[in-house]
């Protein structure tokens, strides 16, 4: 279904993101035509033909399902948060050894922070 493009290998990466923080809020059928598409990178004609409905339904279920997946996010926040949280781990990580008290601090205030919002 995709090739092998940045935007698509993005797109696809953000997909699995959001179908991992809020697959479980899509139903059965949702979730797994999302799966066949996005995990187990099968065509929309070899899912139309498994699931026995047309390749134009299942194109407009996932799409449906990543304005859904999409607009949970823009509520919750939850992968946004997770990639900050992610992004100060690495940044103390990283920090030396004389300013890592320092750094703790200040960077476990910002993830506090983070989690108040």
């Amino acid at each position: 279904m995709y090739d092998s493009t940045g935007d698509d290998m993005e797109k696809i990466a953000r997909q699995g993101i959001l179908y991992d923080f809020y697959g479980a809020l899509l139903t059965e059928h949702q979730r797994q035509i999302y799966e066949d598409i996005v995990l187990y990178d099968l065509s929309l004609s070899e899912i139309a033909q498994e699931r026995g409905i047309s390749r134009q339904g299942v194109h407009d279920l996932v799409k449906r399902c990543d304005r859904i997946l999409e607009g949970y996010e823009e509520k919750l926040h939850l992968v946004e948060k997770f990639e900050e949280i992610q992004s100060l781990t690495r940044e103390l990580a990283e920090t030396g050894r004389a300013d890592l008290i320092q750094r703790i601090e200040k960077i476990s205030g910002e993830i506090i922070e983070l989690e108040t919002h």
